[in-house]
């Protein structure tokens, strides 16, 4: 095999490394190998072998899309499956989901995608998505837009320069992690949303004695204040399993908490009168 024809997994695993900010050395350690021979591999001398693939994929968390990437790269077959979240196989994952977010009820919780669209969520989440017109949620809602877009919760928001600073800094930290082209995309898309009027968005005020950047909305059923948490499956080994998460909001006042356990109650009278 002539060198021009060796599998560009080298270049792949440098930029990775210099994504994680390890030298050669830092990552040689880690992966029980020698300089000299990380430095032929990334420089197309050496051709590593599946399991040298793996394990430093491993030791740079890169994630399990982009780990299959490598492994076709080296010209090996790919190690995780992607299966479809509607298939037998993610039966039990499926019920897990539903079971999250039933059981968050009264509070809003969605699960989502590594490029943030709602995958699903519990009937809670539309005292936020009923605050934005159809064409932000149909067919499938992101995250980021319903924030940012000036049409979206942006024209709602209580604190929107907090929100979108510490929206969009996520972003670019997962996009820069990540390198993926939809990511960037995304992020050149949102950042450059207008700010609802009256609004300066660069002007952050950001609150010391707070414990989380909080999402204040105003609603038709007063103003609601809240946090979230992200859960994730544990040792994935399903690249559908890896990208996806379950954001939960969590009331951050005790008048939140109020107005949302007195909405869900109404809803069940409601549905209980209809039956």
């Amino acid at each position: 095999m002539q060198m021009d024809e060796l599998p560009r997994v080298g270049p792949l695993l440098r930029d990775w490394r210099q994504r994680r900010k390890l030298s050669q050395l830092d990552l040689a350690l880690k992966a029980d190998t020698s300089t000299r021979h990380l430095s032929c591999v990334e420089t197309g001398r050496a051709r590593p072998s599946r399991e040298m693939v793996l394990r430093l994929a491993e030791h740079l968390n890169v994630p399990l899309r982009d780990r299959n990437g490598l492994l076709l790269a080296a010209g090996y077959a790919p190690a995780y499956r992607e299966t479809p979240l509607d298939s037998d196989r993610m039966a039990m994952a499926r019920a897990a989901l539903k079971s999250m977010l039933a059981g968050h009820d009264p509070y809003p919780a969605a699960v989502i995608d590594r490029t943030w669209d709602v995958v699903d969520c519990n009937r809670a989440m539309s005292v936020l998505l009923d605050l934005v017109p159809p064409n932000l949620t149909d067919p499938t809602a992101n995250v980021m837009r319903l924030i940012l877009h000036p049409d979206g919760l942006a024209s709602h928001c209580l604190n929107f320069e907090e929100v979108r600073a510490h929206a969009l800094s996520r972003l670019l930290h997962q996009a820069n992690a990540a390198g993926h082209r939809d990511l960037c995309d995304l992020y050149e898309e949102v950042s450059g949303y207008a700010a609802p009027p009256g609004v300066a968005p660069e002007l952050v005020r950001l609150d010391p004695t707070g414990i989380a950047v909080p999402l204040r909305v105003r609603t038709p059923y007063g103003d609601l204040s809240f946090f979230s948490m992200i859960a994730t499956f544990g040792a994935p080994e399903d690249v559908t399993l890896s990208e996806l998460a379950v954001e939960a909001f969590f009331p951050m006042d005790c008048s939140t908490e109020t107005l949302l356990r007195r909405r869900a109650s109404v809803s069940d009278e409601g549905g209980r009168r209809t039956e």
